[in-house]
């Protein structure tokens, strides 16, 4: 038997497969964090990437914006946005004219408690912290891309800022290519209906995993964020263990490219073939706080698994299904034609992660492992359920048969798996 510790929530559980069935376990070419992230970030500001120092943009009398990640991301703002602050104070610009904006999207505002662990009490104290909301009625509108026609609608104090800058962390995303950069604009801190209009791009076939090139949803947000004039961004890249690896500070386009790279040397994992059954972990806590997120894992798993065959999430859902249109539209549509006319004519957010499931199941069975009720699991979702995760190894193995060859993926939401050839 091989025992791999995959990580559960705040804990890890272990699934153990015979090794005679066993490939191997997909993880991330991890990077160690650097010894020092605060020192890190502090040269990543030095030394901008295609761009002037942000103490070279900013004057005195500036009101300035900052976007921080909300509490669905693991983006370390604690780490990041003292430096920034530090940078501004040094040109003599005052605390009260510098506003942080959790840019939450169309997520729910973040808590005062979450606020705390997001940005400590000192930041909190030193600066005013908003949570963007996308139905707010003082949007401003600064235009519509030019290629695909969104109208882009800002959050006012953003909008307004003098020196708008955006933090976060670059990562995959499964249909934007890519987390960071320019998300931090649009959806983090645009309107409902401009984050619709992006969003039902995912349907096309470049809108995926670690695709830029020719992906319109992430086209759109650059042209959102050259319209809404950042000035600066600084991201960064973590591994696994949400240590910071490298710092990239700059250009909106120039500094968010470094940081891809970085991702793709880290979490793009060349395999030989596909297995007949993927356990995959989303990654524990906070990519598992509930299935909406921990989806992500099974998308990943999708690429190293024949049609037919099974994945299995392990995915604790504290918070279960995390968003009631992807509960709605489970329950309400019957098959995948049903939901891509229904984003076609009317994308509701949330929706598009029933789309993703729906698709999911045809061409794979699916085994969640978490502690969401059954019957949700079953009625809504139409996911198969086990008690533990050798259990539902078990049942796996009735299915696809004895000989099954099997995959673990750890680390599902952030590590992109690829077949060399591309055979079924």
């Amino acid at each position: 038997m091989v025992e791999i510790w995959l990580p559960y929530g705040r804990t890890e559980i272990c699934v153990r497969v015979p090794t005679r069935n066993f490939l191997g376990s997909i993880e991330p070419k991890e990077k160690p964090g650097v010894p020092d992230a605060k020192m890190e970030i502090e040269r990543a500001l030095k030394e901008p990437v295609g761009s002037k120092k942000l103490s070279e943009i900013v004057k005195p009398e500036h009101k300035v914006a900052i976007v921080v990640d909300d509490a669905t991301r693991p983006a370390p703002s604690h780490l990041m946005v003292p430096p920034i602050l530090d940078e501004l104070n040094m040109v003599g610009v005052k605390d009260e004219n510098i506003t942080v904006i959790f840019g939450c999207g169309t997520h729910r505002a973040v808590t005062r408690e979450e606020a705390v662990k997001l940005l400590g009490e000192e930041v909190l104290n030193r600066v005013k912290a908003i949570s963007h909301d996308c139905r707010a009625q003082d949007l401003v509108y600064i235009g519509k891309t030019r290629k695909h026609g969104t109208e882009i609608r800002l959050n006012r104090v953003f909008a307004e800022a003098d020196v708008k800058i955006l933090t976060g962390d670059v990562c995959f995303h499964y249909y934007a290519g890519y987390g960071g950069g320019r998300k931090s604009v649009l959806p983090a801190v645009t309107g409902k209906e401009t984050i619709k209009h992006n969003h039902v791009m995912l349907l096309h076939p470049k809108a995926k995993t670690g695709v830029l090139d020719g992906n319109p949803v992430h086209e759109d947000m650059v042209e959102a964020a050259k319209l809404a004039k950042v000035d600066f961004i600084l991201n960064v890249v973590i591994n696994s263990k949400g240590e910071v690896v490298k710092a990239f500070a700059g250009d909106l386009e120039q500094a968010f490219h470094e940081g891809t790279k970085l991702v793709d040397e880290m979490y793009r994992i060349l395999v030989d073939r596909k297995a007949d059954v993927v356990v995959v972990s989303s990654g524990g806590y906070p990519a598992d706080v509930n299935l909406f997120q921990a989806y992500k894992g099974v998308d990943n798993a999708l690429e190293v698994v024949k049609r037919g065959g099974v994945i299995i999430l392990a995915a604790e859902c504290p918070e279960g299904h995390g968003n009631p249109v992807f509960y709605d539209w489970m329950v309400k549509f019957k098959d995948l034609k049903a939901v891509e006319k229904r984003i076609k004519r009317n994308f509701v957010l949330g929706g598009h992660k029933a789309y993703y499931l729906m698709k999911a199941l045809e061409k794979v069975q699916i085994f969640l492992v978490s502690s969401m009720p059954n019957y949700y699991a079953t009625n809504i979702f139409k996911l198969k359920t086990a008690r533990a995760v050798n259990d539902a190894l078990n049942e796996a193995f009735h299915i696809v048969g004895k000989n099954a060859k099997v995959w673990t993926l750890p680390y599902g939401n952030f590590t992109l798996p690829k077949v060399k050839t591309s055979e079924e």
